[in-house]
């Protein structure tokens, strides 16, 4: 293998169908596996992403030396992150400490490295099955390759010490050739918007996550956003109770808080209330503990199932000694059966109960700003006004039928979760087209299709931003849950089985719990 680059240099590297990336010459980790039947390659270690690739010498340039031409490839936040990077290791090396420290020195992992592919280089000229396996099982398991430059070169994942892992490309078609990464291309070629590197498995099964789920930031809950103060809420004297503090729950639960209401909350995880205790919140042991000391529960957990348990399970609502004019309030996005089966057994032991779905995100449950659509008891709905004002813009009574509610948030979560599909593939479609994403979402924002939500969604994916508002696997669950109403009215919603199957797809891929925004990673890959 020759070498006209050393180990340690600074370079950019490219892979077929992305933009010059800022690396350096590194030490291959153990599991990237010498590519076969390729010459003149080299290990890049890839800033800002910590993955790592067999990269061939043409599509390799000198970091220095290009860097005014290349710096300007792209306008991502991941690649401006990854030059701030590398000119951080330039003035600073030790900061990042030794990027080749795999277990070994680089000495002997670079003899190593050597000796390997002499063995393989004469083992293949003798035409013998790699050491411990026959022709046939090596056949059957060798790991798919990737086109890159002029020669197949095997590109594989590395996870950083934070579990950073690559995403999936889809294998090139056999027979493809990708350029040579020359000075024609600068001019040429427009940039590609994410940074995400190749996977050496193709089963989907298998394909991980390449960006973890960004830590939420604690919620203030001192903090009284100014939705809040210009509704000039006046309080009930009512004692509410609040089951989950979860994404939505504990945005809900602020606002209720810092509007004046008395609230007693329960969660899962206990030590979640402590906060809420501290701003005047009263924490019970159990659910049932909850409707017992309030006059009106809200429940707002991860799906229908829990939904289930908080009043079915053990030491759930229905354990309580009497429901007697006590008021049950579902927000969990939840079907219209699983409805009619919690208001069976709530007004079988004379509570009453009403479905209140929420349309919003983790932001507009902080800032109040949600909206409500209720079904149910009316008596209820009225005595939650003051709560729905405190964290809602408007609520929605569609009558007295349970099931309307559900149902009504079914249709929206299809408009929304159809429509998020289609900008992820219409975003990927530019991108594999040459266009700027930017450009696209800025020529969409003065069309009819604007949607503030989309546009939000679409910011985004281009930066390959996926903090939680929404959850993936929320948006999948209500995708079923709509796929599930139409079969039962025998209504045909091809458009929402398929775009179940994307998020699902997405789930599958380890995104289920980033923001729905991440559907993108499924059509661009």
């Amino acid at each position: 293998m020759s070498e006209p680059y050393k180990l340690g240099d600074l370079v950019w590297a490219k892979m077929k169908g992305f933009s010059p990336w800022p690396g350096r010459v590194a030490i291959p980790t153990p599991e990237l596996k010498p590519p076969k039947k390729a010459s003149n390659v080299q290990c890049i270690y890839f800033f800002g992403t910590n993955n790592y690739a067999w990269i061939e010498d043409n599509n390799i340039k000198p970091y220095q030396e290009f860097k005014e031409q290349l710096i300007k490839s792209s306008k991502t936040a991941a690649f401006k992150e990854a030059v701030n990077q590398i000119e951080e290791y330039i003035e600073n090396p030790e900061k990042f400490g030794d990027l080749d420290d795999h277990g070994r020195s680089a000495e002997e992992e670079f003899d190593k490295l050597k000796d390997v592919l002499e063995e393989e280089e004469a083992r293949e000229s003798r035409g013998e099955p790699e050491e411990g396996s026959s022709p046939e099982v090596k056949k059957k398991s060798a790991t798919p390759k990737i086109r890159l430059g002029n020669s197949k070169v095997k590109a594989v994942k590395r996870s950083s010490s934070a579990g950073l892992k690559g995403t999936p490309r889809k294998k090139a078609k056999s027979g493809s050739v990708s350029r040579s990464f020359t000075d024609s291309d600068l001019a040429t070629e427009k940039p590609s918007m994410l940074n995400h590197s190749f996977s050496k498995k193709s089963s989907l099964l298998h394909r991980p996550s390449n960006i973890l789920r960004p830590d939420t930031p604690p919620l203030d809950l001192e903090n009284v956003s100014e939705t809040l103060l210009e509704k000039n809420i006046k309080a009930s004297q009512m004692k509410f109770g609040f089951l989950g503090l979860g994404i939505m729950g504990s945005g809900i639960v602020k606002n209720l808080l810092n509007s004046g209401h008395k609230v007693v909350v329960w969660n899962r995880t206990a030590a979640k209330c402590k906060d809420f205790e501290k701003v005047g919140a009263t924490i019970a042991v159990t659910p049932c503990d909850v409707v017992e000391e309030a006059d009106i529960t809200f429940s707002c957990v991860a799906d229908p199932q829990a939904a289930k348990e908080m009043v079915f399970g053990n030491c759930g609502v229905l354990h309580c000694p009497t429901l007697e004019s006590k008021g049950y309030v579902e927000m969990t996005s939840i079907d219209a059966d699983t409805s009619h089966d919690i208001v069976e057994a709530i007004s079988g032991k004379g509570g009453r109960y009403l479905e209140a779905q929420i349309q919003g995100s983790k932001t507009q449950a902080e800032e109040g700003t949600l909206i409500i659509l209720a079904a149910g008891d009316r008596s209820l709905f009225d005595d939650c006004q003051s709560c729905f004002k405190a964290m809602s813009k408007n609520s929605f009574y569609l009558g007295s039928d349970i099931g309307n509610a559900s149902k009504m948030n079914s249709v929206l979560q299809v408009v929304g979760g159809v429509s998020l599909a289609a900008l992820a593939e219409g975003l990927a479609l530019a991108d594999r087209a040459g266009l700027n994403q930017a450009d696209l979402l800025d020529v969409l924002a003065l069309t009819p299709l604007a949607s503030p939500h989309l546009i939000l969604k679409g910011r985004a994916m281009i930066e390959s931003s996926y903090s939680t508002h929404q959850p993936l696997t929320h948006m999948q669950k209500d995708l079923k849950l709509a796929l599930g109403l139409g079969d039962a009215l025998e209504q045909s919603l091809p458009l929402t089985a398929t775009t179940n199957e994307i998020f699902k797809h997405a789930k599958r891929l380890g995104y289920a719990n980033h923001d729905a925004a991440a559907v993108y990673i499924r059509a661009r890959f």
